[in-house]
């Protein structure tokens, strides 16, 4: 019941009511002025027309915090409906596997072909899952671990076969990659995040047939620039701040295509200002359809081709052997 009022909040009312009174405080403020100009109280003058400011001032900000508030609950509503058809969807479409296998005697190839459709969904269910607890977790991600050198390139080709087996692609037919070596003294996990979410939404919401280009380069005296190209429809220009808010999902969630909670980008713009980063999306300079969501991340250094990798990449790079097996 309480989706359903949030769903419905608009703000016509408090927009109106607003409206109302700023236009009859400065209705009177000036009836105010004029009658005690005409007969030369300036001190009570003075002393109505603050108040008269105040009055304004404060219905302004009463006005921008209820549209605040206001637009904030209906994402939340958004994020309901969506969080509602992902938990479902994976939970039924195993209900019904299960009652198939149960019920019915498959051959061999039908129940592998079962039991993987079956994992699919339950990585999906942990997927989602993992971003609602990354979310109530932000100020603590990566707290227990030690900072460690970590080699960003490496990290992000980890990132990109991670996403590729998720969605079922080959990495070398959709992502293009020109990585300069760089490192940076961080906490793994928080850079891990950062890139698994952006690479996995420049899949998700490529084209159907998606390319996906990530590039990584030195930028300025002590910073790396990772860019991160997509094929898709791209972010329209009123949307390119606010898909970095909680909750925040363009368009309405009835006729929605590509299934998503609106958290990834929150969790993307929340660790990358931790690191005392940027980030950003821009349209691409070469015209074509899709966006770029460009990086900028403090205390990266170059490394020369024949120079040692730090211990975290030798990690990851086992990690990346685990997931192409």
């Amino acid at each position: 019941m309480a989706v359903y009022f949030r769903k419905r909040s608009t703000l016509h009312l408090p927009v109106t009511l607003s409206v109302s009174l700023m236009v009859l405080n400065v209705t009177l403020m000036v009836c105010w002025i004029i009658l005690l100009a005409q007969r030369a109280r300036w001190t009570a003058l003075t002393v109505g027309v603050v108040a008269f400011t105040l009055i304004l001032l404060g219905l302004s900000l009463w006005l921008a915090l209820t549209i605040k508030e206001v637009r904030l609950n209906q994402r939340q509503a958004n994020f309901v409906d969506s969080v509602t058809h992902e938990l479902k969807s994976p939970i039924a479409a195993l209900q019904l596997y299960l009652e198939t296998l149960r019920m019915r005697s498959l051959d061999e190839e039908k129940r592998q072909e079962f039991h993987a459709i079956m994992a699919a969904e339950l990585s999906r269910l942990d997927q989602l899952i993992s971003h609602l607890l990354e979310v109530g977790r932000l100020d603590a991600i990566g707290m227990q671990d030690e900072a460690e050198d970590v080699r960003v390139d490496e990290l992000i080709r980890q990132s990109v076969a991670s996403a590729c087996l998720h969605h079922k692609l080959t990495p070398d037919e959709v992502v293009s990659l020109d990585l300069h070596p760089m490192v940076m003294h961080t906490r793994r996990v928080v850079l891990e995040m950062i890139f698994s979410n952006l690479i996995d939404n420049a899949i998700k919401y490529g084209a159907d047939a998606p390319e996906v280009r990530i590039e990584l380069a030195p930028y300025g005296s002590s910073r790396s620039r990772a860019r991160i190209w997509n094929n898709g429809e791209g972010v329209p220009f009123a949307d390119r701040k606010k898909i970095f808010q909680i909750f925040y999902r363009g368009g309405s969630e009835l006729t929605r295509k590509r299934t998503g909670t609106g958290l990834g980008l929150y969790i993307v713009y929340t660790l990358v200002r931790k690191l005392k980063g940027r980030v950003s999306v821009v349209d691409r300079p070469d015209g074509a359809p899709g966006c770029i969501f460009d990086v900028e991340l403090p205390g990266c250094t170059r490394v020369d081709a024949g120079e040692d990798t730090p211990t975290g990449d030798t990690q990851t790079g086992r990690k990346m052997e685990e997931v192409r097996a």
